[in-house]
């Protein structure tokens, strides 16, 4: 039983950096079977990867998000996590972290996501 829970706060101040977690139980993030990704939707728009990290920490990105975005983990704890800097509200959505497997080249497991607003 893989579950996955996203962590951090609902509002950010334009400019400033989002902070994500993800913490997963059910699985360890240093499985080599997987990738663990965040993906984000925007109101009224699709899904859109931002990136994922594999289990040896080796991290991928989006490439219209890589200049700003960072994701890191803490095996310790099983998590991983999401810094997003320079916010406007056009990264208002709801982020939700996902397992990607390669064996469907899929992500299987979703987090219930969580909404962020970008406000002053």
């Amino acid at each position: 039983q893989v579950q996955l829970q996203e962590s951090g706060p609902g509002l950010v101040r334009p400019s400033q950096t989002l902070s994500l977690t993800c913490t997963v139980s059910g699985d360890s993030i240093t499985t080599n079977t997987y990738r663990w990704s965040w993906i984000r939707q925007p109101p009224g728009k699709g899904l859109e990867w931002m990136g994922s990290i594999n289990y040896i920490g080796r991290t991928f990105y989006s490439p219209t998000l890589k200049s700003r975005t960072s994701i890191s983990r803490d095996t310790s704890k099983n998590q991983f996590t999401l810094q997003l800097s320079s916010v406007t509200p056009e990264d208002i959505a709801v982020y939700y972290c996902a397992r990607w497997t390669g064996t469907t080249m899929t992500h299987d497991y979703w987090g219930q996501g969580t909404q962020v607003t970008v406000s002053s």
